[in-house]
């Protein structure tokens, strides 16, 4: 898992003395060293809640006997829950700043409410790649071509589906399983550096894995787009329900047309290194309320 919540174990004073300091820093809510997470209290189900840019946030909305709606802005919200609490699972883009947020809560014959909820602060480590030129300093035709895929799978992100009634007052509903088994080779927010050029920060996580070896659907999904994208390669989108997608690029083949509908452990295609890719590995994104969030969150600790 990266990157692990810093819970250690109290083997010294010193040690305890150590932990006690930095859960009080978080509390203050200030910046922590780079490639550093914040202690934070665990709560049961899957997401783990880490309420930091690019993490999850689980808001609570209060028992009712009608599941309410929220949302963020506009963007629809995952709620799940029963009649004793509610919850909303919030997608905290990497770009929010630290600070009070709100989502909005309805719920049919009461006037909306806005309930807060708090991200922190944290800092992602910074890789440095070296790739092929033409793939950080794009021709016109290629750029040309990146835009139009842009918009199309912008599109594709729009997607928001009931979630599975199952899910309601299950806690362990959104737990995934790794796409496949392979060593991470570049976490979640790092930010990339291209032949010295700084673009956006890494936004899902890279699993190094053998060309060919089999890749599976995370969770239930069906699938909601196919293709082969000049910087993602053979790529494949599934919808998981409640505005949780997963993206799996760099395939060097695919097994699923889009409309299709997967079991969790069911074969999506294989690993690859097609678009632009180093080698072959797996590239797994996870979006939720349409917003990239690290993937290892929604896996077993």
């Amino acid at each position: 898992m990266y990157p692990p919540p810093l819970l250690w174990p109290a083997r010294s004073e010193r040690a305890l003395s150590r932990r006690r300091c930095l859960q009080w820093l978080g509390a203050l809510s200030l910046a922590p060293a780079a490639g550093f997470t914040s202690p934070l209290p665990e709560e049961g189900g899957w997401p783990r809640p880490r309420p930091v840019p690019g993490g999850v946030a689980r808001v609570a909305l209060g028992p009712g006997d009608t599941r309410p709606l929220a949302f963020d802005g506009t963007t629809p919200l995952l709620v799940l829950g029963q009649a004793a609490g509610w919850h909303a699972w919030v997608g905290i883009a990497l770009s929010v700043e630290p600070g009070e947020h709100r989502v909005e809560c309805q719920v049919p014959g009461e006037a909306p409410r806005w309930v807060p909820y708090t991200v922190l602060p944290h800092r992602y480590p910074e890789q440095h790649l070296r790739v092929e030129p033409r793939t950080v300093e794009l021709s016109p035709e290629d750029l040309a071509r990146h835009q139009r895929e842009r918009a199309h799978q912008q599109q594709v992100t729009q997607r928001f589906s009931e979630p599975p009634a199952a899910w309601l007052d299950k806690p362990d509903a959104l737990r995934m399983s790794s796409p496949v088994q392979g060593r991470l080779s570049s976490p979640f927010g790092a930010r990339r550096v291209f032949n010295g050029q700084a673009r956006q920060p890494h936004s899902g996580i890279d699993l190094a894995a053998p060309q060919g070896t089999r890749v599976a659907a995370p969770l239930d999904a069906e699938v909601i787009d196919t293709g082969d994208y000049f910087f993602n390669g053979l790529t494949v989108w599934l919808d998981h329900g409640g505005g949780l997608l997963s993206m799996m690029c760099h395939l060097s083949r695919i097994e699923v047309k889009t409309g299709d509908r997967l079991m969790a452990g069911q074969t999506v295609g294989a690993v690859g290194a097609t678009g632009r890719a180093t080698g072959p590995h797996l590239h797994w994104s996870v979006m939720l309320n349409r917003q990239m969030v690290d993937p290892t969150l929604f896996l077993p600790a």
